[in-house]
């Protein structure tokens, strides 16, 4: 492997049509080993790298970078530039067996399951021995099995690492430091994610801490300085009322008053204290002005309107067999999703778990605005036109698609001024589309691929609290065991067919 070097100097990003750069003044030298590329969707962690690469230019300031550097995408629409070259090559062999790669997957790639598809990028990759790898989501889609390969290979990588991805222990195991990108700002901070989301806490509450006192000075200021400057104005009143009125020579207090309002009138000394406490306040709004106090928003979404169905159930689907690919059959019982079923299906890779997905929903006889279906991969394509239907949505109902949006911890003006959404995005846009119209079954498909770590928590506030059913396909433990009340479980048999077994009370 040729010597690393990867070094962005003052860089700033803009994609066309957007009203404010993603990243401006953007410093960072990356050292050898992996750097955490983190942030919510649509903050640019994807532009990042593909700047970082050289799949995009920067439209100021400079990247140096130094030998072979790689990005691999999110998406597993195509396979791999030189899969073929891999597949033959005869130093290639250990890293088809570390990732369990076939050698008849370049024929088999629809018929892939996309975590297959994933080993195939990742392993391509490495085999290439680039000085920069950038791996946009590399855990997506894969079973646990898979997942540790797939840690092991990353290890063993000496170049220089960068990593996107919304898996916290990924994150954690693999990374020395993680760039936080917050739109327009990126901040390098030491450790895996965990540390450096701590650390980026802990100041945001002081500056925050910081700033409300601040503010609480300024608005004591404030009102000291109106207080005197009525007094002022009432001393000025009686000064002008005692020119015009003749005083006894035997009132003596009258008199007293007469003096005084004469000698505040000459120094004006309650209007000066007046301007003193002004002048002190606009140094505290001036000492407020230099701490940088993030906007957060509010998170969490509940879905209204979604109610449950007045029969019990939703669909029942007598026992069957499923054809696989390679001649494998998948075999269920006699299956049933009620009306607030949690069902989670798990196994895997390349069980079916996807096919069978496809076979329920053919059989569901229910409007198709009351069901929520978030597949795996959306295409480019189909990204785009989507994006494209929701800015042509009504105001209202597309207000209220961009309020969930904005819960789901993305920013709903930036979405709207892309041309192709991020795959994090596109997931949480179907989502809210079918949370709007009031859903009776969400049917999600891996849903936490492509998801930032604060969609992935505002996504489970939602989905915990939901009344409607839902079916959700996931490698991810932690999620569905928060969610869902019974388990689906694919297992493969002595022959290699798929048994499906039916496991209650998660």
């Amino acid at each position: 492997m040729a010597s690393a070097l990867l070094v962005l100097q003052s860089v700033e990003f803009a994609h066309p049509g957007m009203t404010a750069p993603l990243f401006t003044d953007l410093t960072v030298q990356f050292p050898a080993g992996w750097t955490g590329i983190v942030g919510p969707n649509g903050a640019g962690k994807t532009t990042l790298l593909k700047v970082a690469t050289g799949e995009l230019a920067a439209q100021s300031g400079t990247v140096q970078r130094q030998g072979l550097a790689l990005y691999v995408a999110q998406r597993t629409d195509e396979p791999p530039e030189f899969f073929e070259d891999f597949i033959w090559a005869p130093d290639a062999a250990v890293l088809k067996a570390r990732l369990h790669v076939g050698d008849d997957w370049p024929e088999r790639w629809a018929t892939l399951s996309h975590g297959e598809r994933k080993r195939a990028q990742i392993a391509v990759a490495l085999w290439r021995e680039p000085a920069v790898l950038a791996l946009d989501e590399p855990s997506n889609h894969i079973d646990a099995e898979a997942r540790r390969l797939l840690w092991s290979a990353l290890e063993d990588f000496s170049g220089i690492g960068l990593l996107v991805s919304h898996d916290r222990t990924l994150l954690d195991g693999l990374c020395s430091q993680c760039l936080l990108i917050d739109p327009p700002e990126a901040v390098l901070r030491p450790g895996g994610v965990t540390e450096a989301m701590e650390q980026q806490e802990r100041e945001e509450k002081f500056a925050q801490g910081a700033n409300d006192a601040l503010r609480r000075t300024a608005n004591r200021l404030q009102a000291e300085a109106q207080r005197r400057r009525v007094i002022a104005d009432q001393k000025a009143s009686a000064a002008r009322g005692s020119k015009q009125k003749k005083i006894p020579a035997n009132d003596h207090d009258g008199r007293a008053m007469r003096n005084l309002a004469k000698l505040t009138g000459k120094d004006a000394y309650a209007g000066k204290l007046a301007a003193q406490m002004n002048q002190r306040a606009n140094k505290v709004a001036a000492q407020r002005a230099e701490i940088a106090v993030k906007k957060r928003y509010e998170t969490g979404i509940w879905v209204d309107g979604a109610s449950f169905m007045p029969r019990d159930f939703l669909l029942r689907v007598p026992a069957g067999r499923l054809p696989l690919g390679g001649g494998r059959t998948l075999h269920f019982p006699d299956l049933a999703i009620g009306g607030t079923s949690r069902i989670a299906v798990s196994g895997a890779n390349g069980l079916g778990k996807s096919t069978l997905v496809r076979h329920l929903l053919g059989q569901l006889q229910l409007p198709a605005e009351k069901v929520v279906t978030v597949p795996q991969e959306i295409s480019a394509d189909d990204s785009r036109a989507l994006l494209e239907s929701v800015k042509n949505l009504p105001n209202d109902e597309r207000g209220r698609v961009m309020t969930t949006i904005s819960r789901l911890g993305s920013r709903p003006a930036r979405l709207l001024e892309s041309a192709l959404p991020s795959p994090g995005e596109v997931r949480k846009l179907l989502l809210a589309l079918g949370i709007v119209r009031g859903p009776h079954l969400i049917v999600m498909d891996e849903p936490t691929n492509h998801m930032d770590l604060p969609g992935i928590r505002c996504l489970e506030e939602a989905l915990a609290d939901c009344p409607c059913a839902m079916l959700l396909v996931s490698h991810d433990e932690a999620f569905l065991e928060k969610i869902t009340q019974t388990d689906w479980l694919l297992t493969e048999d002595a022959a290699g067919d798929t048994q499906l077994e039916i496991h209650a009370a998660r």
